[in-house]
């Protein structure tokens, strides 16, 4: 199933080490199928507070999303960016075509006795 890496990040002024993060991460994707889905687009709030921006990576399931983030290329240029850029990473993974929201609405329904 895939899977997606999703990073909240806030705003900041590039520097010669997030330029160098930028350039290398693709390379440090590729051999576990990572694509960007999004990356430095505009968000447009719809609701609540939301400063920063929004990275997406699809990987084609969890175990290889796990795999690209603990690798050694990934996590010798992570400080590029942890150093300067705050926010939160998280990995997700993502539903089956045939999934359907009703469903786990009744579901939850019936264990809650609802």
């Amino acid at each position: 199933m895939t899977a997606y890496a999703i990073a909240h990040i806030r705003p900041t002024t590039p520097n010669e080490d997030v330029l160098r993060y930028i350039e290398g991460i693709q390379a440090t994707m590729d051999p576990f199928g990572g694509r960007f889905l999004v990356h430095g687009r505009e968000v447009e709030v719809l609701e609540g507070p939301f400063p920063g921006t929004i990275v997406m990576i699809g990987f084609p399931d969890l175990e290889r999303a796990r795999a690209w983030y603990a690798s050694d290329a990934y996590q010798a240029i992570l400080p590029l960016r942890t150093d300067h850029i705050p926010g939160e990473v998280v990995l997700v993974e993502g539903v089956a075509p045939d999934y359907d929201a009703a469903r786990t609405a009744a579901g939850l329904r019936a264990s809650a006795g609802l």
